[in-house]
């Protein structure tokens, strides 16, 4: 594991774009229905029975805005949530809104919705409306758009709501996205999203569809606090890459200058799908809401120990453990939780 954390550190003068955290309270959170079979191994039942356990984990304490494309969508997400979550008839590709859709922001004079190009995860998934979904949903939100020129999904950044950002070199450096260096990344996350400090993770996991984005790996809790996840034994193949990871974070500080303090919970280790293959399951996945934080969990072992670790760290909320393994799926179907299928958007 190389390097730990620029030191890019404009003056408050240049800062004209703050993201929130995501503990912070929330408006809405976006999400989306599964509606394409194709995308879904022709079995949409799996996907959407995880998404729907997540709206109603989320539902009790929050307004829940469900994307549905099409009639059939639309009667069938009825059906699985009822009224507890707002659906909205819209057009999309897939569900993964944490990429497609805007980062909902603060500029100058208020709320923003950050918009990025879309270029299919590095033109791997290249599906109709992905492009211009986060402009419809900016649109519902009733947020004015910002438009950036450059490739840039949303869960390849994790913020800290005061100028931190910890990313990957796996994604924002590959060349199958913009083609940067560490200086042009930072330089672009600085006049987007207001970044004054970058902490880099050189990789993600084995077999992310998404070229090891960050919101699988590190996810800030507070400020000056991050987790990460732990080995879960000699089979484990990420077992030298989550401890890089926190090796990296240990030495890393934030925009304030604090050492990060590094909470590791349990990690899901060797994890075989339906098929037989390898998934990039992970705890990290997790959606932080008001009142509640959602925790994807594969029926593996180290489900309650991530689950009681992670209650400890959100001591305000109540943690739940969701069934994550249809969203998940194998093959080139899912790849994804819950953390990759919504978007906040913050009071």
């Amino acid at each position: 594991m190389t390097g730990i954390a620029s030191r890019m550190e404009p003056s408050t003068r240049e800062i004209t774009i703050t993201v929130p955290p995501e503990w912070a309270p929330q408006q809405a959170i976006w999400t989306a229905w599964p509606a394409d079979p194709r995308e879904w191994n022709d079995d949409l039942e799996p996907p959407r029975r995880d998404v729907a356990a997540l709206v109603r984990a989320l539902a009790p304490t929050n307004r829940v805005r469900l994307l549905v494309h099409g009639a059939e969508a639309e009667t069938s997400a009825r059906e699985a949530v009822g009224d507890v979550a707002e659906l909205v008839p819209a057009r999309y590709g897939d569900i993964w809104l944490r990429d497609t859709g805007p980062i909902f922001a603060r500029g100058p004079n208020g709320s923003l919705a950050l918009r990025f190009e879309v270029n299919g995860w590095g033109g791997k998934f290249d599906l109709p409306d992905d492009a211009t979904v986060g402009d419809e949903v900016a649109r519902l939100a009733g947020a004015p758009i910002r438009r950036f020129g450059f490739v840039l999904e949303g869960g390849a950044v994790e913020h800290d709501g005061a100028g931190t950002v910890l990313t990957t070199r796996q994604t924002l450096l590959n060349a199958n996205r913009n083609g940067w260096t560490e200086e042009a990344a930072e330089a672009a996350l600085r006049q987007s999203l207001g970044a004054r400090r970058v902490v880099w993770i050189d990789e993600g996991l084995h077999q992310d569809h998404t070229d090891g984005h960050i919101d699988n790996l590190v996810r800030f809790v507070a400020p000056g606090r991050v987790v990460c996840q732990s080995p879960a034994g000699a089979d484990d193949p990420n077992a030298a890459t989550l401890e890089a990871i926190a090796e990296v974070l240990e030495a890393a500080v934030d925009a304030e200058g604090r050492r990060l303090e590094v909470v590791r919970i349990p990690g899901v280790g060797l994890y075989r799908n339906a098929g037989g293959g390898s998934s990039p399951a992970s705890h990290m996945n997790f959606v932080i809401a008001n009142g509640v934080v959602v925790v994807p969990v594969y029926g593996t072992p180290s489900g309650e120990r991530a689950l009681e670790a992670l209650q400890a760290v959100f001591p305000d909320r109540q943690v739940v453990g969701v069934s994550s393994r249809g969203l998940l799926g194998g093959g080139e179907a899912g790849g994804g939780s819950f953390h990759c299928i919504t978007q906040q958007q913050p009071r």
